[in-house]
């Protein structure tokens, strides 16, 4: 597959998901806050939403693990790695934190940026900082 076919079919899935975060309410942080809040005016649709994407998503990586290239005949890379560990879980508690204080994910923070919201901006900004911020421990561990 060209190169130039690899980033359209990567731009028709992102606007894919786009669509469909925005179709189902869940590029609103306040939908997000809503489902959180088991305390007050809980919103129970994002669950829905989770429930349905595992369940596509369960079926999809059963059918690929019977394949040797993904459809547009690239070699497959799923991740190998059962390890859970404290890195993992620590990364899996911070990622918790942000999405639960700011309502925002990553899928719908660049739906956010894309709409020219400021909230998106300054979480896709934040969330490159943090990407930079990992960069960086991640070589000083590697050269240590």
């Amino acid at each position: 597959m060209s190169r130039g076919m690899q980033w359209l079919t990567a731009g028709l899935a992102g606007l894919l998901l786009g669509m469909g975060l925005i179709l189902s309410g869940m590029a609103n942080p306040a939908k997000v806050i809503g489902f959180l809040d088991v305390a007050g005016s809980w919103d129970p649709s994002l669950g829905l939403v989770m429930g349905g994407g595992l369940v596509v998503g369960s079926i999809g990586f059963a059918l690929l693990k019977k394949q040797p290239k993904t459809l547009s005949g690239e070699p497959l890379n799923l991740p190998i790695s059962r390890k859970i560990d404290l890195r993992l879980i620590l990364g899996s508690v911070l990622f918790g934190i942000g999405w639960g204080v700011t309502g925002i994910c990553p899928g719908p923070g660049l739906v956010l940026l894309g709409a020219g919201i400021p909230e998106g901006v300054l979480y896709v900004a934040s969330l490159l900082a943090g990407m930079t911020l990992y960069s960086l421990i991640e070589k000083l561990r590697h050269s240590a």
